[in-house]
């Protein structure tokens, strides 16, 4: 092989820990001297190959590969993973190997939390912002509560960003596509001083709308989003280092068109019926003037997104020899203000606004072993307060001669101790022991609702807590340096919680309970065969009231309501492997497999329910939970060696399975492929690369979700085929 420096290896070892599904090209990630894939899942430093927790690991330069810009489009590279937006918007919700929480509020904890930097985002629409100049993405599956300062029952997703460098370096990304999609992204990083390095870095999003309104020809669904990001790496003694972050950023994007897949029958059926959309490229949009002037939005408005964010962070660490003291303190600041259009047409029936300001401040204390010596530990302490203040408005002015509004404000405090050790018994055999002990309350302050701005129900107070004990224990067993064996336990909460958006419904503000999930989970991870890596683990969960959407029926039917579900229980498995047969051809596949079914649940049946225009229950004891069972991905990268120049032609995949909806088979989704393709060359040991691309090089026709409100059916399409150009430069 030429001097042209394409590293298989290290993509081998990336991949072999079962993760990712993108193709490697020129990746930059941190490695350790054995070319190992380096992450910190466990706050520290391991070889991914060590770690005894199932793990995907998707690089910065893999998820450009994929067209990654945003946390949603994440499902498509790990298993068991799935992220449904909320009808067209930007809130995410998350679901790890079937644990997950549909809510488009902006109020309640997610089952999966999300990191940037080791700063915890605890309420998810804060997580939407632009994707750019990531090192690594690190997908955790099962409860992770005894190693970090949030609780979940689900898992945790890490973002690490590119770190400042020791010398030097500037670059530039740049990609345009179909429907005049511009993205750009570019950082400046080196040393300031000989104890302090900076790296300034910024992307930029554009365009893109492929929608169009069925009765105009307007366009929707723009981009109009971005983010600069300063990181300061301070080392004043050997012993002490600093790093600060202070991040900003904005969307100004439209949102995403639903279509009708049912004909609407305006007005509540006496107006004028729409037909169902046969192109998925047609929506449509109207909000009356009386809500618009009440947001103090301009009447040409088109649903979409006025938001900005802004934080900082100052994380230490402190070698105190024999052990490290870290603190991380850190703000982050939301300000929301997003319009949506949930019945797909010019008929005001389901418009909606979130108004929302949020604000997270947290502090984490740990104290960590220093890695040496048959005994490896850390305990913490984490507070983190949360304070939102929120308005949610639903205009039903052409369907029910009014629209609602709810307003609110809630306080979140929170308060934990938590540890985990773990002891090498022998040098084949490693304990492993954790606990948490947490505090947190929910305050719902002055929830009022409304309609008309006349108040239907005042202002009440309301609160919900918990006290959890949760922990894990788990043994790890290497009869040879290229296998681990490992078995788990572990005990994970979740929040309880309140529905929010249920205008003019009392039951909104009763509190649901905090869900609690005991997960067993067996796993190996292999490097025997050269050339070949092949990771695997099974588990099962055990459910306690877990959290569900559910409904009430109130005065025009069923709305939408939290609830527990007594007993549930969730099994499956993952097999990932990654394999090279040739010098320059790397294989790399992910398999996910998950069932789920209600053990004890008495529910309201929705679809009866709205058929006998009467509240309808249903004994859901034995009735499969709703989440796709299996997923797949998948990819092939092989290296053209031209001497001077190299090529590098890659495929990535991905299918999600049928995707069943508890709302009745009118909301199913179908399981559909996604294919894409590449290829770029760049002179060997040159500073550019120049390609070009496809994404869903087939064409296919799929939803992302399906759901309704009040009288719409409707879904939100995935993009159609999209191609593009790239380049990239560094000096």
């Amino acid at each position: 092989m030429s001097r042209l420096k394409f590293n298989l290896l290290m993509a081998s070892s990336v991949l072999a820990s079962a993760v990712s599904v993108a193709p490697a090209s020129y990746a930059q990630t941190s490695v350790d001297d054995e070319d190992k894939i380096v992450v910190t899942a466990q706050r520290r430093e391991q070889s991914l190959q060590d770690v005894s927790v199932a793990v995907t690991v998707v690089t910065g330069d893999q998820l450009k590969d994929q067209g990654v810009t945003n946390i949603n489009q994440l499902q498509n590279t790990a298993p068991n993973l799935e992220v449904e937006p909320a009808f067209g918007g930007g809130a995410a919700q998350f679901r790890l190997r079937g644990v997950g929480f549909q809510d488009y509020a902006t109020n309640n904890a997610p089952t999966v939390g999300v990191y940037v930097n080791e700063v915890a985002f605890p309420v998810p629409v804060m997580t939407q912002g632009l994707i750019y100049d990531i090192e690594r993405v690190e997908v955790l599956r099962g409860p992770q509560g005894t190693l970090y300062g949030r609780n979940t029952t689900g898992g945790a997703i890490n973002f690490i960003t590119k770190k400042p460098t020791e010398e030097f370096g500037a670059g530039i990304f740049a990609e345009y596509g179909r429907f005049n999609e511009f993205k750009t992204e570019g950082y400046i990083s080196g040393p300031i001083t000989e104890s302090l390095r900076a790296r300034i870095s910024a992307s930029t999003q554009q365009g893109g709308g492929w929608q169009h309104n069925r009765d105009t020809g307007e366009e929707i669904g723009d981009a109009d989003r971005g983010g600069v990001r300063g990181l300061f790496e301070f080392e004043p003694t050997s012993n002490l280092e600093f790093l600060f972050d202070a991040h900003y950023s904005w969307d100004n994007s439209e949102n995403q068109g639903l279509y009708l897949i049912n004909d609407l029958t305006t007005q509540g059926g006496f107006g004028p019926t729409i037909s169902a959309d046969a192109d998925r490229s047609k929506t449509g949009w109207g909000v009356s003037p009386v809500l618009l002037a009440d947001i103090g939005a301009s009447p040409d408005r088109k649903p979409g997104r006025d938001n900005s964010g802004w934080g900082v962070s100052l994380n230490g660490a402190l070698d105190l020899g024999g052990a490290i003291l870290n603190s991380i303190t850190s703000y982050e600041s939301l300000d929301r203000s997003e319009l949506g259009d949930w019945d797909s047409s010019a008929s005001i029936e389901a418009d909606t606004f979130f108004g929302s300001d949020v604000s997270v401040f947290s502090q984490e204390v740990r104290l960590s072993s220093d890695g040496e010596g048959a005994l490896v530990w850390q305990v913490g302490l984490y507070y983190s307060k949360q304070d939102l203040n929120e308005r949610y408005f639903s205009d039903f002015i052409d369907i029910f001669g009014t629209y609602g509004r709810v307003n609110y404000d809630q306080t979140v405090e929170s308060v934990a101790i938590f540890g985990q050790a773990e002891y090498a018994i022998s040098d084949q055999i490693n304990l492993i022991a954790g606990l948490r002990l947490e505090s947190e309350d929910r305050f719902l302050e002055g929830f009022g609702t409304a309609f008309g701005g006349a108040t239907a129900l005042p202002p009440t107070d309301v609160t919900t807590a918990m006290e959890p004990l949760t922990g894990k224990a788990g043994i790890e067993y290497t009869p040879t340096e290229d296998i681990l064996l490992y078995a788990s336990v572990s005990r994970g909460t979740k929040s309880g919680g309140f529905t929010t958006y249920n205008t003019g419904q009392e039951s909104s503000i009763q509190p649901f309970a905090p869900e609690v999930l005991w997960a067993y989970e067996v796993g190996f991870k292999t490097d025997v065969i050269d050339n070949l890596t092949v990771n695997g683990a099974a588990f099962y969960y055990d459910y306690s009231n877990q959290q569900v959407l559910s409904a009430v029926y109130g005065e025009n039917g069923p709305v939408g309501r939290f609830a527990n579900a007594p007993q549930s229980k969730i099994y499956g498995a993952e097999l990932e492997l990654v394999w090279q047969p040739l010098p320059n051809l790397n294989i790399i596949q992910a398999f996910g497999y998950k069932e789920g079914e209600y053990v004890e649940f008495f529910d309201l049946d929705v679809p009866a329910s709205r058929a006998a225009d009467m509240a309808v229950y249903v004994d859901r004891a034995g009735e499969a939970l709703p989440f796709p069972d299996f997923s797949y991905s998948g990819s092939a990268s092989y290296l053209i060696d031209l001497g001077e120049y190299g090529v590098i032609a890659e495929t990535n995949y991905s299918r999600r399975d049928f995707y069943p909806s508890w709302l009745g088979s009118t909301y199913d989704v179908d399981a559909y492929w996604l294919v894409n393709a590449s290829v770029s060359i760049s002179p060997a040991n040159g500073p550019w690369s120049l390609g070009v691309w496809v994404r869903n090089v087939f064409d296919k026709e799929y939803d992302l979700t399906r759901n309704f409100f009040t009288s719409a059916d409707i879904a939100q399409p995935g993009r159609p085929r999209t191609f593009g150009i790239r380049l990239s430069a560094d000096i």
